[in-house]
C-alpha cells in the first residue's frame, strides 16, 4: 500500500516551487549583474588601481557575507516559528529597497553599506532550502535542490550577461534592473506562494539556536551530518574564487572589458543550468549521491587548474567546460544531509549550514582576493594572476578528502537500482 504524502507536500503546487526558484534566481541574478561593472565602479570611488580595486572588492565580499553569517540561522530559525512564506517575501521586499538605494550611491561607504543589507536579506537560501524539504519527499530532494542550483545557474547566464551590456552604458544600471526584479517576484510571491509548514509543525523561536554559534553548535547532535557540512564549507570557500576575483582576474589577465566578462560568466552559468537542470537527477539515479559528489569536486578541481595556467582567453572557457559537473556537489551534499534531519529541524539545519557557508563567504573572499592582489602588484615577488585559482583548487581537494572520508562507511548512497 503506498502512502500518502504528508500535507505540506499534497498543499505546495508546482507554482510554489517556481516561486523558490525564482526567488534564488532574482537573488543570483542580482548577484551577477553587479560582477561585470565592480571593477570600474570601485575605481570610479576610490580612484584606486585595478589590483588594488581587487582587494576592496574582497573587503564587499566579506562585507556582505559576514551579515548573512548572522543573518542566516535567525532566518531559518525564524521560518520554523512563523512559517517559510513572510520570510521570503520579507526578504524579496529588502532586496528591492535596497538595490534601489544603491543605484544612487556615489561614495564608497554607501556601497558597503548596500552590501550589508543585501547579505541579510540574501540570507534567503535558509527558509528556501527549508520550504523544499517541506513539500519534497526524501528521494526526490536532490533533483528538487538541483532545480534551486539551476536557477542559482540561470541567473549567472542572464546576471553578468545583462550586467556586462548595462555596464557599457552605466555602471549603476545594473542596481535598478536588480531592484525591478526583486520587485516582480514579491508580487509573484504574494499570489503564488502557499505555507508549507502547518501550524502544528512549527516550534518556538529560540535566540539561543537562532544564532551562529548555536546553529554550528546544533550540528553537533549529527556528527556525520557536522562532517558533511565541513565538506560543504570547504567547497564553499573554494568555489568563491569566481565571484570575488573572475572580473579583475579577466581584465588583468587578458584585459577583458565589462561585456567580455559578463559573456564569460553566461557561458559558466549556461553549462550549470544544463547540468543542473536536466541532469542532476538522472546521474544521481544512476550512480549515487555519494559518487556524484565526488565527480562533481573532480570536475571542479581540473577546472580550477586550467584557469590556474589559462595563458589565452579561450582557456576559460575551456576551464568552465571541463567543471561542467561542479553544479551537482551541492544539491547531492544537501539531500543527504536532510534526509538525516527530521522535519520539524529542517529550518534549524539550513540555518547552520547558511552559518558555514557564511564563514566560507567571508573568509574565501577575503583570502582569494588578497591573493590576487599580492600577486599582480608591481612589486609582486613573483607575478601569477592565476594564483586564487590555483589556492582555490587545493582547497577543493581538501573538501574532497573530507567528504570521502565522513562518507567512508555511507552503505545508502548505493546506486538507484536500474
Amino acid at each position: 500500500m503506498t502512502e500518502e504524502a504528508p500535507a505540506p507536500q499534497k498543499r505546495a503546487g508546482e507554482g510554489a516551487i517556481v516561486f523558490v526558484c525564482a526567488a534564488m534566481l532574482i537573488d543570483t541574478i542580482s548577484f551577477g549583474l553587479l560582477m561585470p561593472v565592480l571593477p570600474p565602479l570601485i575605481q570610479e570611488l576610490t580612484g584606486q588601481t585595478l589590483s588594488e580595486a581587487s582587494a576592496t572588492a574582497g573587503w564587499l565580499f566579506v562585507t556582505f557575507a559576514a551579515f548573512q553569517f548572522f543573518a542566516g540561522p535567525v532566518m531559518g530559525n525564524l521560518s520554523d516559528r512563523f512559517g517559510r512564506r513572510p520570510i521570503l517575501l520579507a526578504s524579496m521586499a529588502a532586496f528591492f529597497v535596497n538595490y534601489t538605494l544603491m543605484g544612487f550611491a556615489h561614495e564608497i561607504a554607501l556601497l558597503f553599506i548596500g552590501r550589508a543589507i543585501t547579505g541579510a536579506a540574501g540570507a534567503i537560501f535558509a527558509p528556501a532550502n527549508a520550504y523544499v524539504a517541506d513539500v519534497t519527499p526524501p528521494e526526490r530532494r536532490a533533483q528538487r535542490f538541483a532545480l534551486i542550483g539551476a536557477s542559482f545557474g540561470a541567473g549567472f547566464v542572464l546576471g553578468p550577461a545583462i550586467g556586462g551590456l548595462l555596464g557599457g552604458l552605466d555602471p549603476r544600471a545594473p542596481f535598478f534592473v536588480a531592484a525591478g526584479l526583486a520587485f516582480l517576484n514579491f508580487t509573484l510571491g504574494w499570489f503564488v506562494l502557499p505555507e508549507s509548514l502547518p501550524p502544528e509543525r512549527r516550534r518556538a523561536f529560540d535566540w539561543r539556536r537562532a544564532n551562529p554559534i548555536g546553529a554550528l553548535l546544533s550540528l553537533r547532535k549529527r556528527p556525520e551530518v557536522l562532517t558533511i557540512v565541513a565538506a560543504i564549507f570547504l567547497w564553499n570557500f573554494a568555489f568563491q574564487v569566481y565571484p570575488a576575483t573572475w572580473p579583475f582576474f579577466t581584465m588583468l589577465q587578458f584585459d577583458w572589458g565589462t561585456t567580455a566578462i559578463g559573456f564569460s560568466l553566461a557561458y559558466s552559468g549556461i553549462i550549470m543550468v544544463i547540468m543542473q537542470g536536466g541532469f542532476t537527477g538522472r546521474i544521481v539515479r544512476a550512480v549515487g549521491e555519494r559518487t556524484a559528489v565526488v565527480l562533481a569536486m573532480i570536475s571542479s578541481i581540473l577546472g580550477m587548474i586550467v584557469a590556474s595556467a589559462a595563458s589565452a582567453g579561450w582557456m576559460l572557457y575551456l576551464s568552465s567546460t571541463i567543471a561542467c559537473l561542479q553544479g551537482l556537489a551541492g544539491p547531492a551534499m544537501n539531500a543527504i544531509i536532510t534526509s538525516r534531519t527530521p522535519a520539524d529541524q529542517q529550518g534549524e539545519l539550513q540555518g547552520g549550514v547558511a552559518s558555514f557557508n557564511g564563514l566560507a563567504a567571508i573568509f574565501g573572499p577575503l583570502v582569494l582576493s588578497q591573493t590576487l592582489s599580492h600577486f599582480t602588484a608591481p612589486d609582486a615577488p613573483v607575478h601569477f594572476a592565476g594564483a586564487a585559482f590555483a589556492l582555490a583548487a587545493a582547497i577543493s581537494l581538501g573538501a574532497l578528502g573530507v567528504f570521502l572520508w565522513a562518507t567512508r562507511d555511507f552503505r545508502r548512497l548505493a546506486p538507484a537500482p536500474t
